[in-house]
């Protein structure tokens, strides 16, 4: 593993522990990276203003039983991969060519709006059910690479 993949996969970490997500394990960070530089950071939690799960103090998800990877319209909050995108907007920073580092492997949307946002390579550590969003980067030459957690490897 590539020592600079190593340090922006282990800054995701570090975000992810941002989030507002009400389970522990669902946590998620990304950030955005063009020429070794952070252009943007995300995490997964509710839009602003709005109330969050951890606010709430329960999941909506497993409220009401909804298994991972499906009906991604029915949670509070915005993914990190989201989050990270939005930020660029927000703020006038061009993403196109850059590389998407995240905690885990994205979903369907987060892929499509990476595709869109010019982002040309993706880096994650922990996967996800969901394969439609490889075919979805497959087709669109998008270089995704899953790389093992730098603390696991000694290289951060």
């Amino acid at each position: 593993m590539d020592k600079w993949d190593a340090r922006f996969l282990e800054i995701t970490h570090t975000i992810a522990n941002w989030s507002s997500c009400y389970q522990e394990n669902r946590k998620i960070g990304a950030i955005i990276v063009k020429n070794k530089r952070i252009l943007t950071t995300g995490y997964n939690g509710a839009p602003a203003g709005v109330t969050s799960c951890v606010e709430r103090g329960e999941c909506l998800r497993r409220k009401l039983n909804i298994p991972s990877g499906t009906r991604h319209e029915l949670c509070y909050a915005v993914h990190a991969e989201q989050n990270a995108i939005i930020q660029a907007a927000k703020l006038g920073v061009s993403i196109d060519g850059a590389t998407l580092y995240c905690t885990h492997q994205p979903c369907v949307l987060c892929a499509k709006m990476i595709v869109n946002a010019g982002i040309v390579r993706v880096v994650y550590s922990d996967g996800y059910p969901d394969e439609f969003s490889m075919e979805i980067f497959k087709e669109s030459s998008v270089s995704v690479e899953k790389l093992p957690w730098p603390e696991k490897t000694g290289l951060a």
